[in-house]
């Protein structure tokens, strides 16, 4: 959440940052509420301290009738004090409430906009694949490759789930670590995630783990979720921590499975791999000083750059809108792979990282002590190194052959075993 004085002292600006975003929150109760907290703390102190004079007066020699009217006057502070704190209470849980829907400020430099047609394209590496013949998409090279089964995960456990078979096992298992040995170069630290996480950590990381909008599934009676990223157990793991300025930065890869509802998500754009209930992904996260998270912010974009060079896949770079950028994040880019099944070629995004600043750790109480002694609030940052069921796409459409043949990128084949997945016999 944003600073609740910030939003005092900048409510206009704060307006007009919750419009560009198309979302709903009402800065102005938070400056009431906030006002009304700091008007009812002051009354409780002023109650608490004439507590204290009646209680240090009663211990003096007092006539009967003089220690009656104090013992009365005992009694009356007691109940005005519980009552004073009653109403704080519902004060400070109502500014809680509203205070947190109120999204994170967007970089200046965020492109205005709606949805993600408005983002900005700053970047583009290589040139969409070109074939000398009709090239297919992957849903049909799974298939006739025998490497993905739609059909028999819909009979098992419903749309949008999916089994690899045969040779997608190991381009899965392929991704995953030829993604892993470029993070460990970079000094990220290695860890396979709880694909479970508590509801106060998904509201903390900026996630909404009820309602009707929630992409979220519910553990029922639990008080739990199935995560959707592990940017939620990465962020979770020094929540309400105090970290050693010396420590920072921290750089994190987490491995999870990703659950989605992904309720609405149908159509050409999100058949097949595209949009699923549950697939793979590694996740960078990284814990920072403030004036550091800019520069880190460029270096998990970079990574992810490297990631699909050496995939030899085509991509551009976009700046996300103000729009498209969820509540958390200050600024956002976001890689899209070119996809030749893709509505006969098409961008789709394969990859985003976001400098979410102080949001997040002010939400999860993580926290590091400045020069000076005092306890200031992280920068948190989190970028996808591999979505790999989207990986999967880009690299079947890119790679297939005029024979149904799919030849893997250079890069893939010490980790995968071979260099071509072949039609079965």
């Amino acid at each position: 959440m944003l600073d609740y004085r910030f939003i005092v002292e900048n409510l206009p600006a704060v307006k007009k940052n919750i419009a560009d975003r198309y979302m709903k929150a009402d800065a102005d109760a938070v400056v009431r509420l906030f006002n009304r907290r700091t008007e009812l703390t002051t009354a409780l102190q002023s109650l608490q301290q004439q507590r204290n004079s009646n209680a240090a007066a009663m211990k003096g020699k007092l006539e009967p009738d003089a220690r009656n009217r104090l013992i009365e006057e005992g009694k009356k502070l007691k109940e005005d004090i519980a009552a004073a704190e009653a109403e704080l209470g519902k004060t400070e849980a109502e500014l809680d409430t509203e205070g947190r829907r109120v999204p994170n400020m967007a970089h200046p430099e965020a492109p205005l906009g709606k949805e993600d047609k408005d983002n900005l394209e700053i970047k583009r590496v290589g040139e969409p694949t070109k074939f000398d013949f009709e090239p297919v998409d992957h849903v049909k090279l799974g298939q006739d490759l025998d490497i993905i089964d739609f059909d028999s995960a819909t009979k098992v456990s419903g749309t949008k789930f999916y089994y690899l078979k045969n040779e997608g096992v190991f381009l899965e298992l392929g991704l995953v670590r030829y993604v892993l040995d470029i993070l460990q170069k970079k000094g990220f630290t290695p860890f396979i995630t709880p694909d479970v996480a508590k509801e106060e950590i998904l509201e903390g990381i900026g996630f909404n783990p009820r309602g009707a909008e929630s992409n979220v599934y519910t553990v029922e009676d639990e008080g739990t979720c199935l995560v959707g990223t592990a940017e939620i157990t990465l962020g979770g793991y020094y929540s309400n921590t105090i970290l050693s300025r010396e420590k920072l930065p921290l750089r994190m890869a987490g491995l999870s499975h990703c659950f989605r509802r992904e309720a609405g998500a149908a159509g050409q754009f999100s058949k097949g791999l595209y949009r699923v209930h549950q697939f793979t992904k590694l996740e960078m996260f990284v814990y920072c000083l403030p004036e550091d998270s800019d520069r880190f912010h460029e270096e998990l974009r970079s990574i992810e750059e490297e990631i699909f060079t050496g995939l030899e896949i085509p991509f551009r770079v976009v700046d996300t809108c103000t729009g498209d950028l969820g509540a958390p994040a200050y600024r956002k880019w976001d890689l899209e792979a070119w996809m030749p099944g893709r509505n006969n070629g098409e961008w789709g995004e394969v990859t985003s990282t976001s400098n979410c600043t102080d949001y997040q750790a002010r939400r999860l109480n993580v926290k590091y002590k400045d020069d000076e002694g005092k306890n200031r609030f992280v920068h948190m940052l989190n970028g996808t190194a591999i979505a790999v069921s989207r990986g999967i796409i880009a690299v079947l459409e890119n790679f297939q052959q005029a024979d149904g043949t799919v030849k893997l990128p250079k890069a893939l084949v010490p980790y995968c075993g071979f260099e071509v997945i072949q039609k079965k016999k």
